[in-house]
């Protein structure tokens, strides 16, 4: 009786100790995420499992091209993936199927998407707007098929868990998430 009683005690430490690590990291470091949808095509696809990381944006602020998991402004329990495109205190404009944007100074810079874009893709829509602090423009990857700030509005920071850090499924495509060079 005396060993059974030691094994369990044994047993629960492991379980404690293993517990005390895991909880932590899952639930304010790094968080798990599968794509559901095709407004990030062709760079995600539906069913790929990715790590998220939510340490970062405490420490910075999020960078025009991260792809970033949030919580949808209108139903919060819904998580979206897009990319950042405008940044706080940016206006923003979508002409001629072109995104271009304008500093503070109204120095305009017309985004070069080719390096994560398919051959072709366009921007569709006719909008300009003007960021405020702790405000961000974002975009699905396809264009054509996304729900974002086009239709809904500006993301609001704090709605924003992280950013895509890997891409752990398919095992074929598992990969760290770069910046794309605009």
């Amino acid at each position: 009786m005396k060993s059974f009683l030691s094994f369990t005690w044994e047993v629960a430490k492991i379980v404690i100790v293993a517990l005390a690590i895991v909880l932590p990291i899952r639930y304010f470091i790094f968080q798990p995420f599968i794509v559901k949808g095709q407004s990030m095509e062709p760079n995600f696809q539906e069913g790929n499992y990715l790590i998220i990381d939510e340490l970062s944006y405490r420490l910075r602020s999020p960078q025009r091209g991260e792809v970033v998991v949030f919580k949808y402004p209108y139903n919060p329990s819904q998580r979206y993936i897009k990319r950042i495109i405008g940044l706080p205190g940016e206006t923003l404009e979508i002409r001629d199927e072109k995104v271009a944007i304008f500093d503070s100074d109204a120095n305009e810079m017309i985004l070069q998407e080719n390096t994560y874009l398919p051959p072709g893709d366009t921007t569709l829509g006719n909008l300009r707007l003007t960021l405020k602090e702790n405000e961000y423009f974002v975009l699905g990857d396809n264009r054509l098929s996304s729900s974002d700030s086009r239709s809904w509005g500006v993301l609001p920071r704090e709605k924003i868990i992280g950013r895509v850090l890997f891409r752990l499924w398919p095992p074929a495509e598992a990969t760290e998430i770069n910046l794309p060079a605009y």
